[in-house]
């Protein structure tokens, strides 16, 4: 049984613009899986049609095995969506939103508030519980709409934007957050502009432009379609007058620091190994290459 499947999804606007052209999609359980296209490239229509806040044109869509138009009831018990906007009362208290939220879905005051408690610990928040939402950072108001979708333990979790505007300390925390509670049997659905974040959280990744999926594969995969990593090097000593490395494309950036492109078919050994590398000490190297942003513009280059 698969955590999402669609089949054939379209979406036709008013306008005669087709948001979704045909579309198939599945995900299995307990994957952490990147959606990614640009902007109007039709993410958000099919979340939108996945959460039934969009009306679809025709296709089907089944969430852990129960399709949205045969028992919406049960399809939506089993998701949860965070948003990239607020959509909670920002003159509320935390607690009380959250445990607002939960009723909805049939869950007992006493056991809200418990599992309130844990997942305003575990993101840092436990002390705002009793805060007017208005007077949070965006940063905590991301948290408290992770924990808005997940307090009543949806299978699978759409993530849509969730670390956009939060600073680099918030975000890191949130992927460790995000890691354990896949980890824990959780499937999640991945959007996101920052492309590193994919990278690093996903093993499964659909490119959607123009309405339709262009790519869907590995991760792991994907990425070997990359055909160059350019990496930065600092060294320790200064570098020799006219440095370059033979059969490399080497630029000198000052006189501790170059860059060097690498062909996917040549290692990092093989670098090392140049005898221009084996008399200078490296003191630190980068991957300056965001390899799946260069192949996500690659794809859907018009």
């Amino acid at each position: 049984m698969k955590a999402l499947e669609i089949k054939n999804l379209t979406k036709t606007y008013k306008n005669n613009v087709e948001a979704l052209r045909g579309i198939d999609l599945s995900v299995e359980r307990g994957d952490f899986f990147a959606l990614l296209g640009p902007n109007g490239a039709g993410k958000s229509t099919t979340i939108g049609i996945i959460a039934s806040l969009v009306n679809k044109t025709s296709g089907s869509v089944s969430i852990c095995g129960t399709d949205v138009d045969e028992d919406f009831p049960l399809a939506k018990s089993k998701l949860g969506v965070v948003n990239q906007e607020f959509n909670f009362s920002q003159f509320e208290k935390v607690i009380d939103v959250i445990t607002a939220q939960a009723g909805y879905y049939g869950v007992d005051f006493k056991t809200a508030t418990e599992k309130a408690e844990s997942y305003l610990k575990k993101l840092g928040i436990w002390d705002k519980r009793n805060s007017i939402v208005r007077e949070l950072s965006g940063g905590q108001k991301r948290r408290v709409m992770i924990i808005k979708a997940l307090i009543h333990e949806p299978e699978l979790l759409i993530l849509d934007e969730p670390t956009a505007g939060v600073d680099i300390e918030l975000r890191r925390s949130l992927w460790d957050f995000l890691i354990d509670i896949n980890k824990a049997g959780t499937t999640i659905i991945l959007t996101t502009h920052y492309l590193e974040e994919a990278e690093n959280l996903c093993r499964n990744i659909a490119i959607i432009d123009e309405g339709q999926i262009i790519e869907n594969t590995k991760m792991s995969n994907l990425l070997q379609q990359l055909e160059n990593q350019v990496f930065s090097i600092e060294t320790n000593a200064k570098l020799p007058e006219n440095f370059s490395i033979e059969g490399f494309d080497t630029q000198v950036l000052d006189e501790n620091k170059f860059t060097v492109i690498v062909p996917k078919d040549v290692t990092i050994n093989d670098l090392f190994d140049k005898s221009e590398l084996r008399t200078i000490e490296v003191a630190n190297m980068k991957n300056q290459t965001n390899r799946l942003e260069e192949l996500f513009l690659n794809l859907t280059a018009k």
